[in-house]
């Protein structure tokens, strides 16, 4: 992805341009699927417990949802992540500038699909999918933005994929 303008007009609910921040710091844009997926809230959950680590690593965070902010509020909050910069984005623009395409059947139903549900939802406690508030065939993605540029990102092959966040926002190619 060699053009990320668009990031200029991608506002967070605080009114700053994602393009902004990535000249300040190091950003770590986390595109989640609805807040109904078993997989989101696994996602909410570990963003919550490891943030402070991802602010020491001086990277910003900012998630993008397909829901509205008073929705994203409550649920962020639900997980301790109150303060964490965020991007309504109900139409999925953001996620169709970053190339986010829609899920095909087979990664939404595989087999690991299957296990990390049962795995997330019953025995770690995020409960089965809710009923969706956003698009349930949106596949989520990760990137990492430094100075207007993609210095990694992760594409999800399935909806149950689960990217290392912290490995992400170190942002080890990042220099001043």
């Amino acid at each position: 992805m060699n053009n990320l303008t668009f990031l200029q007009n991608v506002k967070t609910q605080k009114g700053d341009s994602i393009w902004d921040l990535s000249f300040k710091s190091p950003v770590l844009v986390v595109l989640l699927r609805h807040f109904g997926c078993v997989f989101c809230k696994e996602a909410l959950a570990e963003l919550g417990k490891i943030q402070g680590i991802i602010r020491k690593q001086n990277t910003h965070l900012v998630l993008v949802h397909l829901s509205d902010s008073q929705t994203a509020e409550s649920i962020f909050k639900s997980y301790g992540l109150e303060n964490v910069d965020y991007v309504s984005d109900p139409d999925a623009t953001v996620y169709q500038e970053f190339g986010l395409l829609k899920a095909r059947l087979q990664q939404m139903i595989g087999l690991k699909v299957w296990l990390r549900t049962f795995q997330q939802g019953v025995i770690k406690g995020h409960g089965l999918n809710n009923p969706a508030d956003g698009d349930v065939f949106q596949m989520p993605g990760v990137y990492l933005i430094w100075k207007g540029h993609v210095k990694d990102e992760y594409i999800h092959g399935t909806i149950a994929d689960k990217p290392d966040y912290l490995k992400m926002s170190k942002c080890e190619n990042c220099t001043p």
